[in-house]
């Protein structure tokens, strides 16, 4: 492997030590373990903080990939916070790194990737520094020691965009391929207005609207700095065949910190078919 994409935020977002990040998602794992079963899970929402803050909502759902999956490579779809650019990147090197090891990427897959889409392209963009992809990973690494990744930034979160990540994925994802999206929810509001906020994106998710989670999004009435990844993967998971999701953690900053005058909100919710 020639082009390997170092830990960005190792020691900020997470422990930098191998050992104390294993403790620290042992921990987080064993503690918060959905009771309910899933079949034919297609893939998971997954928030994007430091764990100590989103942790928690993030181990339920990876217990249930853990639980009830069985994979060989994970499509990690995430916002991009730190650059914008028109499109949606798949990172072009070889391999992803953590504390925990290497992570190489799927190749073949990505390519049939780029084909089936129009503005998906093979780059460094996004990825360069990008924390909602990288904290993903860990967790990954921790419940199933083999698998590969195709590591997808999206930059601008437009329908067209969206519109065409979706059609991409339903013509790629099979029973060997899960999802995992990247995504917070609302941001810096006082926990009650936070609370309103999160529960339009939860009740949207949880009735599968993805058509109206794009459009409140879009007109600003609700927030996830990770909503268009939510929309691709359920439209796609649709044009597939008939799905379901679920949301099974939600939670906000202040659970951990006590301050509700400004809050971000974290979900995770199970997308799969009966």
């Amino acid at each position: 492997m020639e082009a390997i994409r170092e830990a960005s935020v190792a020691g900020m977002f997470y422990p930098a030590g191998e050992v104390e990040l294993r403790r620290e998602l042992e921990l987080l794992l064993e503690v918060n373990k959905p009771r309910k079963h899933y079949e034919n899970v297609v893939g998971i929402i997954s928030p994007h903080a430091g764990y100590i803050y989103s942790g928690k909502s993030a181990a339920y759902a990876y217990n249930v990939l853990r639980r009830d999956v069985n994979f060989e490579t994970v499509i990690i779809i995430s916002p991009s916070h730190r650059e914008y650019f028109h499109g949606i990147s798949i990172y072009n090197g070889d391999a992803y790194k953590t504390p925990l090891g290497i992570t190489p990427i799927n190749k073949e897959l990505s390519e049939q990737i780029i084909e089936n889409g129009n503005n998906i392209f093979l780059g460094v963009e996004g990825h360069r520094a990008e924390h909602a992809l990288e904290v993903q990973l860990p967790f990954l690494q921790m419940i199933q020691e083999e698998f590969s990744i195709v590591p997808i930034v999206i930059g601008d979160q437009s329908r067209k965009f969206v519109d065409d990540l979706a059609y991409s994925l339903s013509k790629t994802m099979d029973e060997n391929i899960v999802v995992v999206v990247s995504s917070d929810l609302s941001h810096f509001h006082e926990k009650y207005k936070a609370d309103q906020l999160d529960s339009i994106v939860i009740d949207h998710i949880n009735n599968f609207d993805f058509e109206g989670l794009m459009s409140d999004l879009e007109t600003h009435q609700c927030e996830a700095c990770g909503g268009g990844g939510i929309v691709a993967f359920m439209k796609g998971a649709s044009l597939q065949r008939e799905s379901k999701a679920e949301v099974i953690s939600h939670t906000d900053s202040s659970d951990v910190s006590g301050d509700t005058s400004s809050v971000v909100g974290y979900l995770s919710a199970v997308v799969y078919r009966d």
